[in-house]
């Protein structure tokens, strides 16, 4: 039998313990094994995703595409038009003429007019897009526009009563915040995964504009295109890759930050395309070992290893060997991110450009034009 003095003392432990609980929630945002704890102590259920992915999965959609493919008739070698061609149209002619090519992935609907977002290999070459929300209705799609470069589709349906998501801040996303995927893995539908943010910016060498979110939320073949969630049910990003050396999920899946896809959004819905700025130059990090070289302090700035004759910096009067320092009064730490600050200024507009040209700082002023489609940014 607990004596009253045991009583009381085991009172007292509970209240420090959950003091202490409150203290940590107070001092910044919940972790949910602090929810859990607390709502252990409360006697309540521990903290689940359910909520969230009640929230959000309504918005998700399954995404199928048919891709025609012209194949030539069997028994003709040398394929169509072939000798032999004529002979099996003549005496085959049930033979199939066309074979189609099926494909499955996800999408996250972002508005009430039916435009919804996915990945660009998702709806690359598709003659027939097809899209099934989670409460089984169906829809025939039309590709709005797409983006190779940062494998970025919109498409859109005619229906304006749709479920649609909350979009985030994938700026405030934080390394070890936890979020959902959500789509459609091996056209298992309405599938929710849970996991961390690993870590953000990762260049994985998928284009130009590389700046991913990783995560080590399950992500599979089926849930390209499909939403990644936050804590708070927003939409954070767009899965969009996995590294693996089996094609299944090792706990390495990368994400669209939503902020750059919805910059994408708003071209593709003006233009159909992304309509990038120029500056009409070839560029390379800086090295330590040409820092030296170079006379420069460190290995920050973009060295111009080639120049377009004709192009905005030549016509500025930038040269072949400068190394770009600062764009507009911003720090330059490589060439990668000097590209992504281009191809974001609007078409026509003037640009400030700081170099280092034999150990001397100059500046010019370059005018933005329009970043032809056979060259990057």
């Amino acid at each position: 039998m607990v004596s009253r003095r045991e009583f009381y003392l085991s009172l007292i432990a509970v209240a420090v313990v959950a003091a202490w609980l409150g203290a940590r929630s107070a001092a910044g945002p919940s972790t949910g094994f602090v929810r859990a704890a607390q709502a252990q102590m409360l006697g309540a259920k521990p903290f689940s995703f359910a909520s969230v992915a009640r929230r959000a999965t309504p918005s998700v959609v399954n995404v199928f595409t048919t891709h025609r493919v012209k194949v030539a008739p069997f028994g003709a070698p040398l394929g169509s038009g072939d000798p032999f061609d004529d002979f099996f149209r003549q005496f085959f002619p049930g033979l199939p003429r066309e074979m189609e090519q099926k494909s499955l992935g996800s999408g996250v609907i972002i508005d009430r007019d039916g435009f919804i977002l996915t990945n660009h290999h998702v709806v690359a070459n598709a003659d027939e897009i097809q899209v099934k929300l989670s409460d089984t209705r169906s829809f025939p799609a039309e590709l709005v526009g797409s983006d190779a470069r940062t494998d970025l589709a919109l498409i859109r349906v005619q229906s304006k009563e749709l479920p649609t998501a909350q979009l985030g801040n994938s700026d405030e996303l934080g390394v070890g915040d936890w979020v959902l995927a959500i789509g459609n893995p091996f056209g298992l539908e309405e599938t929710v995964t849970a996991g961390i943010v690993s870590a953000k910016e990762r260049v994985i060498g998928a284009g130009p504009f590389d700046n991913f979110i990783q995560t080590d939320a399950s992500i599979n073949p089926g849930n390209s295109g499909g939403p990644l969630i936050d804590q708070d049910g927003k939409v954070v990003g767009v899965n969009s890759a996995i590294y693996s050396r089996s094609g299944g999920s090792v706990g390495i899946g990368f994400a669209i930050p939503i902020n750059l896809a919805m910059q994408v959004v708003g071209e593709l819905r003006s233009h159909r395309r992304v309509v990038r700025g120029w500056l009409g130059v070839a560029m390379q990090d800086v090295t330590p070992e040409l820092a030296r070289s170079f006379g420069l302090s460190s290995d920050d700035g973009a060295l111009i290893s080639d120049i377009y004759r004709g192009g905005p910096a030549h016509r500025a009067g930038v040269r072949r060997g400068d190394v770009i320092v600062a764009f507009n009064g911003r720090p330059v730490k490589n060439s990668r991110e000097l590209s992504r600050w281009a191809s974001e200024v609007a078409i026509g507009a003037s640009v400030k450009i700081e170099v280092v040209r034999e150990g001397a700082k100059r500046t010019f002023e370059v005018v933005i034009v329009e970043a032809p489609v056979e060259r990057g940014a």
